[in-house]
């Protein structure tokens, strides 16, 4: 049995920025990963929007760590030379009836420390999108986008050359709470590796609740249960009608199909969502019949065969279709009574927005 300082599970982005954090304290991190490469599931499957944190509820881990997260992120783009654009947004009301919510969402952003929100008429919208359609608009403009890969890339540089190490196929197995420390099965093409680590941080997205539960020593009544809310993406065929993300007013059902653009200028539409038992990336061709019509209520230029399917992605829920959002959970010792582990629970979007910000909270409750 090796014993090893400190051991985060998962390198997605949250997992790297959470090991390149730990790394720069002075730690000795070991990163393990059960694919064959870092970011390849819901950091390689999202919309790569930096968000505002407009719609989180206030206090709420996702406000605060979004906003806090958005700063961190545009700053270490900027210096590390990331690839992003700070594009702006435009959330936009389709009917009369939508135009009072626009108020209301500028006073949750508010609420939230998002203070630059701008209300628009309808001409001063389509002066910024002409082809854009809408009663009126909330203009956001720091939300941004960025090269998902191109921020792990960095963020594992920055771990490794403070002396972090990532092991590919390396799937944790099972483990246990000990006296001395959490030991953990680690799976590998020669069989399997057991670790007495000091510290370990379950970043293990859509599968960190199994994780958790796999950890002989954890108490079961602080593991949440795993929900997966599956979203498709379908791309524009052609060249893209607008400059900026463009979100509908949000619905009870969510924020809507809504376009994004990826740092190539490529339209793409969605996500949809379906809750579903398994993970599983099919994109059903016939989905994109339902986005047609939402499309065009924004933008009525959209034609009948322009899109076709993209990617789907997962988000890691922790609550069920029926029930009110779970907020982030980073659940340290003084949580759940286990020296040394870190369990991060439900971090979907804006996961990607906020890692620096998870990453530095995580350092903080490790700190000795």
């Amino acid at each position: 049995m090796e014993q090893v300082d400190c051991v985060v599970i998962g390198a997605g982005v949250v997992g790297l920025a959470v090991a390149r954090a730990l790394a720069l304290q002075g730690r000795e991190v070991i990163i393990l990963e059960a694919e064959n490469a870092f970011g390849t599931i819901t950091s390689a499957r999202n919309s790569e929007v930096i968000h505002a944190g407009i719609y989180y509820p206030a206090g709420s881990l996702k406000a605060e760590l979004c906003v806090r997260g958005k700063a961190m992120l545009y700053d270490y783009c900027a210096s590390h030379h990331v690839a992003h654009q700070r594009c702006g947004k435009l959330i936009v009301a389709t009917s009369t009836a939508q135009v009072a919510t626009l108020e209301s969402i500028r006073a949750k952003a508010a609420a939230n420390g998002v203070h630059d929100m701008q209300l628009l008429t309808r001409d001063e919208a389509r002066a910024m999108e002409p082809q854009l359609e809408c009663e009126a608009a909330l203009l956001s403009p720091s939300t941004g986008i960025i090269d998902s890969h191109g921020l792990m890339t960095a963020l594992l540089g920055d771990a490794e050359r403070a002396g972090a190490m990532l092991a590919v196929q390396s799937p944790v197995l099972s483990g246990a709470v000990t006296p001395d420390g959490i030991r953990l099965e680690v799976g590998s093409d020669d069989g399997s590796t057991v670790l007495l680590a000091r510290t370990v941080v379950n970043s293990a997205g859509l599968t960190a609740p199994d994780l958790a539960r796999r950890i002989d020593g954890i108490p079961p009544e602080h593991i949440p249960p795993q929900y997966y809310a599956k979203g498709c993406y379908f791309t524009l065929a052609g060249r893209a009608p607008f400059s900026r993300l463009i979100y509908p007013v949000p619905e009870a059902a969510g924020l809507g199909v809504h376009l994004t653009l990826d740092m190539g200028g490529q339209a793409r539409f969605g996500p949809n969502v379906r809750w579903i038992d398994e993970i599983e990336y099919s994109v059903p061709p016939h989905d994109a019949d339902s986005f047609y019509d939402e499309v065009r209520r924004y933008w009525p230029g959209l034609a009948d065969g322009a899109l076709q399917p993209g990617y789907a992605g997962i988000r890691p829920k922790i609550s069920g279709p029926t029930e009110v959002a779970a907020d982030f959970r980073i659940d340290g010792p003084r949580t759940h009574g286990v020296p040394g582990l870190v369990n991060l629970f439900g971090i979907e979007s804006p996961g990607l927005t906020s890692s620096l910000a998870i990453a530095e909270r995580v350092a903080g409750l490790l700190e000795y």
